[in-house]
């Protein structure tokens, strides 16, 4: 679809950044009351307080003027609200998160996870960042169109689930039978960090993932390996040789048209990633670490971003207790992923992995493959009139441009949006990398918080101005 634009209107947006200015305190005791409480979707305790974190948002969203429910489901709750059509103008569905990581280990935390403290700028609380002050930013900029305007732009959806940190099946159960519902031009999610301090980002290219685990087998019971030690398979050998074989020396994957419909990196995108202020020295100084790998011929950024890649994520096998046990185990197993760019089928990684597997296995020993679960990667056009809306914007809110990124994480409900909405998601983070996500101490900065809230806030004038061509 081809878009036109009609002229801002300064003096509406003037009136909204000064309402955002004169709300700031408030909008941080908004942000400090829902981060108390405790709505950690995995513990069975917090029952109650997920949907006292569902109510809260549906009040605030009914209190704009907004039409909001919360829908019940066999999980937790997932609170919907809307704001009437705007004749020609694009719908836009914002997707949040209200639940929260487990807090463990508490003895870790500076403050307790569920008392909100500010320190040096920061709020310090669990789901600070992750999703509720991200996606807070997004409900107080719609309060600011509406109670300085009386409408907004654009029409406005949102969709707040309580099951993002536990696999959204609530959410992918109601997209199954009520997507139309839910039909949006373009789908805003807040839910990961800037490129950097200073530096925000649009996120235009997410990774997906495959997911296995691989048990292996010899005999019936463990044995003595000094008795039978040499004379029959170890599981763990074949186990090691197995994994190592799914691998070269070059850091390429050796699955069978595992590399079939993986797109090339354009020059042009490779320029921008080489523009991009990264600091590989303070980045490997972060981890602990003192050289990068993968594979050969690209950059740190292209491997984390735009390439594929294969980790062993977890592996077992014989005697792990303290001391020593002379044994020789019966059975085996790890657990590993392939994290895959878009256009790469899953389907076609789980046949080529199979015959790979089924090749490097020795002889003497059985093997099960389980795929425990797999999304495919995303990418949006970074020319698209919404990425360049969304760029606008940003630049308002938070004072410079922002770059153009990919991510090597995988955000499995973003890939449900997208197919079950007929929509591409603008990803748009306001946190950062040290915001200590699902660790102890997870923060906000407090001037991001803002930040976002007024780039949120432009956003719906810049999408409302894109208009289909006559």
């Amino acid at each position: 679809m081809a878009f036109t634009l009609e002229e801002p209107t300064e003096v509406v947006m003037q009136r909204i950044d000064q309402y955002l200015q004169e709300n700031a305190p408030r909008f941080e005791r908004d942000l400090c009351d829902l981060l108390r409480i405790p709505s950690v979707s995995a513990d069975s305790r917090c029952r109650e307080a997920i949907r006292e974190a569902a109510e809260w948002l549906r009040t605030h969203l009914t209190a704009l003027g907004l039409a909001a429910e919360c829908i019940a489901t066999d999980g937790c709750p997932i609170v919907y609200a809307q704001s009437p059509p705007v004749d020609g103008a694009p719908t836009v569905l914002v997707y949040g998160h209200y639940d929260v990581q487990p807090p463990e280990p508490f003895e870790q935390w500076i403050s307790p996870p569920f008392e909100p403290t500010v320190r040096d700028g920061n709020v310090y609380a669990r789901g600070a960042t992750d999703d509720k002050g991200q996606m807070l930013t997004h409900v107080h900029s719609t309060e600011a169109w509406l109670k300085t305007h009386g409408s907004l732009p654009i029409q406005l959806k949102f969709l707040l689930e309580g099951e993002e940190e536990v696999g959204s099946e609530a959410l992918h159960a109601l997209l199954d039978r009520s997507a139309e519902r839910f039909a949006c031009d373009v789908i805003v999610i807040s839910d990961m960090p800037q490129f950097g301090p200073g530096q925000p980002a649009i996120t235009y290219g997410l990774r997906g993932i495959a997911y296995y685990e691989l048990r292996v087998q010899a005999a019936d019971s463990d044995l003595h390996s000094g008795t039978f030690g040499g004379s029959v398979p170890n599981p763990i050998h074949a186990l090691a040789t197995m994994l190592a074989g799914l691998m070269d020396q070059s850091g390429r994957i050796t699955v069978p048209c595992f590399y079939d419909d993986v797109v090339p990196m354009t020059e042009d995108e490779r320029a921008r990633f080489a523009q991009l202020p990264f600091d590989q020295q303070k980045f490997l100084a972060q981890l602990g670490l003192d050289t990068t790998s993968g594979e050969v011929g690209y950059s740190t950024l292209e491997r984390r971003w735009s390439r594929p890649s294969f980790d062993i994520n977890g592996i077992w096998g014989g005697y792990q207790g303290e001391g020593s046990k002379t044994v020789l185990p019966a059975a085996a197993g790890a657990k590993f992923s392939f994290r895959l760019v878009p256009h790469q089928d899953g389907d076609k990684i789980t046949s080529g992995l199979k015959q790979q597997l089924a090749a490097l296995c020795p002889p003497g020993i059985r093997w099960e493959l389980i795929e425990m679960h797999r999304s495919p990667g995303v990418l949006v056009p970074p020319d698209s009139p919404y990425v360049m809306a969304a760029a606008r914007a940003i630049e308002q809110g938070f004072g410079c441009a922002p770059v153009l990124i990919r991510e090597g994480g995988s955000i499995p409900i973003v890939t449900a949006l997208r197919e079950k909405l007929d929509a591409d998601p603008l990803l748009l983070g306001w946190g950062q990398d040290d915001d200590n996500m699902h660790a102890p101490n997870e923060k906000f900065s407090l001037a991001d918080f803002h930040r976002g809230i007024r780039a949120s806030a432009h956003l719906w004038h810049e999408l409302g101005r894109l208009r289909p061509a006559a």
